[in-house]
């Protein structure tokens, strides 16, 4: 690995451990480059309390699609993970929680079969355990080479929100670079709160697809987290360096009913 890099939002050069030590946020222009899921676990969770669950699923070639079984394994080799989400259990502020990551270094944070499973099973477990679920979105939509297996997790996933409602545990989503397709189009628009970071991507189609479709002229802020918040479809904007706090705070106000508080 390269001891530097060109920030993506000023073009200054950053080493790589400088980078490490502000969460890979840009000291100079405030640039939030994306973390890996075990990094966004490490940067918000209480220290060693993640605990990693349904890490056995693991994606298959149900359409024979060309070349997926070969980018699935080039993905696991290259990130680590089995597929784009890293879901489990953990404390924040003190309080246990149900948690999904996901990690756009794997095929685009791409939502498959097992990526709405993991977090179908994490909505499912906090509205059985009775503990908020928080859930980091980064992806570019639905896998295409598991077609339609692919789309049905996007009725799948809301149905998982929908268990959260009736059983009155709190849902929330962070929208990080990029949040987008067919992933916003289902568990991360429907959370009860809704925070982003800084400049993240959001939208459904891309930017040049919607050149593409003739919309005219958009703003310079289009399809991103500030576009989104000024409109009211997202709650807050959260620096990286304070989302830990505004999680636990949340937490601990959403879930007072339930954690006794």
């Amino acid at each position: 690995m390269a001891e530097f890099l060109k920030c993506s939002g000023c073009g200054r050069v950053l080493f790589h451990t400088e980078l490490q030590q502000s969460w890979k946020v840009c000291g100079h222009c405030g640039w939030h480059h994306r973390l890996s899921a075990r990094e966004r676990i490490e940067a918000t969770f209480d220290p060693g309390s993640f605990e990693e669950l349904d890490a056995e699923l693991r994606s298959t070639d149900p359409l024979g699609f060309p070349e997926y079984a070969d980018k699935l394994a080039a993905a696991e080799q290259k990130t680590g993970l089995r597929d784009a989400v890293v879901s489990g259990t953990a404390m924040l502020g003190g309080l246990p929680v149900c948690a999904a990551v996901s990690d756009f270094a794997f095929m685009g944070g791409s939502m498959g079969s097992v990526a709405g499973e993991k977090i179908v099973r994490t909505l499912e477990r906090a509205a059985e355990t009775r503990r908020a679920a928080i859930v980091f979105c980064a992806s570019g939509g639905a896998r295409m080479q598991e077609g339609m297996l692919s789309l049905m997790q996007l009725p799948k996933t809301i149905a998982g929100v929908q268990r959260c409602r009736e059983a009155g545990v709190p849902y929330i989503a962070v929208f990080t670079d990029p949040t987008m397709a067919g992933v916003l189009a289902s568990y991360a628009s429907v959370a009860d709160v809704i925070l982003a970071e800084p400049r993240a991507m959001v939208g459904f189609a891309g930017a040049r697809v919607s050149k593409q479709a003739g919309v005219g002229k958009v703003p310079d802020d289009f399809q991103m987290a500030e576009f989104a918040h000024k409109h009211g479809f997202i709650d807050r904007i959260v620096p990286r360096a304070e989302m830990r706090d505004v999680l636990a705070a949340l937490v601990r106000i959403l879930g007072a009913r339930l954690y006794g508080g």
